[in-house]
């Protein structure tokens, strides 16, 4: 009998050939819905409402009711994560397309007439912002940042050149936090009060463009006023708003120069830009070229003349859907939380390294701020 005991042979482990990493299908992946599409969707519902009511308060126009209703839905029940990107791009993406297709109505003839009419009237009252935000900021004792950034403001374009002045002077985020909300209300104020006062003061629809390209700050907030007033105004609005915007250009040479030549070796200050290294390509929004090149397009005949009561409808429908969302967007909260003016005794060493990148206001007071 054979004693020998047999161990069992050890299986030599089966190396299992790795599966390549399953990529989803290309039509799924183009399938796949855009995050936008939520608050897009609540943006064109709260604009058609908007439409129906302004046709019902032409006095009003529907752009200004748009901005009351996404305010006071905003109010009521603020809008989550989920549709924040939608809002974002009706509030920026369809208010430059709004403006590109408000060119199809203008000449290049009639561009160049108002941008050239409305000059001196722009350069007095961005001198006039300038010295005013200086003596009283001064009398009020603002520090020094704060009354450039609400002068820039206030003169130019608003929240755009504030963000756009932000890092050539190196202002602190609670200056530019306190400079947007401040901006922000006086637009709100803006489109609520001048229709009114236009039609009080028996102004044409020229005047009253002229003067809400010139009075109000960022170019939602200058669309909205003029619409209420009418097609004439509005076009004649936007040219001097366009033009008005690139005013930014000179003014950001000029305070990067000065930055340069009075820069000291603080710690706690950024490095402060170079006005050579200034890229005015970036000062100068898209839109302001597709405008151009829309009213280039009118000029040479082009756009049809039938459609042109079709073109201006789109563009107005555009616009009550962008101020929609410039009301969806209002966030009293960070408007608080901006706090009150920063003044020389209460002025801290900021450490400009981390606190822009961490302070909860500046992305959203810089989101409602509004747009060049």
């Amino acid at each position: 009998m054979d004693n020998d005991v047999h161990a069992p042979q050890r299986a030599h482990p089966v190396k299992e050939r790795a599966s390549p990493p399953q990529t989803p299908p290309r039509n799924h992946r183009l399938s796949r819905p855009s995050p936008a599409l939520p608050g897009l969707a609540l943006t064109l519902l709260v604009g058609a409402a908007a439409t129906g009511l302004g046709n019902t308060l032409p006095l009003v126009g529907a752009p200004v009711c748009g901005i009351a209703l996404g305010a006071l839905l905003a109010v009521l029940h603020r809008p989550g994560p989920r549709l924040s990107p939608g809002i974002t791009f009706a509030s920026r993406r369809v208010l430059q397309a709004a403006i590109v297709v408000l060119g199809c109505q203008l000449s290049l003839a009639q561009v160049l007439h108002v941008g050239t009419a409305s000059l001196p009237v722009m350069l007095g009252t961005l001198g006039t912002c300038l010295l005013a935000a200086c003596w009283l900021g001064r009398a009020l004792r603002i520090t020094g940042d704060l009354r450039t950034l609400i002068g820039v403001g206030t003169g130019v374009c608003g929240a755009s050149a504030i963000a756009a002045i932000t890092p050539v002077i190196t202002a602190a985020s609670s200056d530019v936090a306190y400079a947007v909300s401040t901006i922000f209300l006086f637009n709100i104020a803006a489109v609520l009060t001048f229709p009114l006062l236009g039609h009080l003061l028996a102004m044409g629809p020229h005047a009253f463009g002229l003067f809400a390209g010139t009075a109000v700050n960022d170019m939602s907030s200058v669309v909205a006023t003029a619409t209420a007033y009418g097609p004439a105004a509005t076009g004649y609005a936007v040219v001097v708003k366009l033009t008005r915007t690139l005013l930014i250009i000179p003014i950001c040479l000029a305070l990067a120069a000065r930055a340069r030549r009075h820069r000291h070796p603080v710690t706690h200050r950024a490095p402060v830009a170079d006005p050579a290294r200034l890229r005015v390509s970036r000062l100068v929004p898209w839109f302001l070229t597709g405008f151009l090149l829309t009213a280039t397009a009118n000029t040479a005949h082009v756009i049809p003349a039938p459609c042109q009561p079709v073109l201006n409808q789109v563009a107005h429908f555009l616009i009550t859907i962008a101020l929609s969302a410039v009301g969806l967007s209002t966030d009293l909260t960070s408007l608080r939380r901006a706090g009150p003016p920063p003044t020389h005794p209460r002025r801290q060493p900021v450490d400009h390294r981390h606190h822009h990148q961490h302070h909860p206001a500046i992305a959203d007071l810089t989101r409602i701020g509004g747009h060049c």
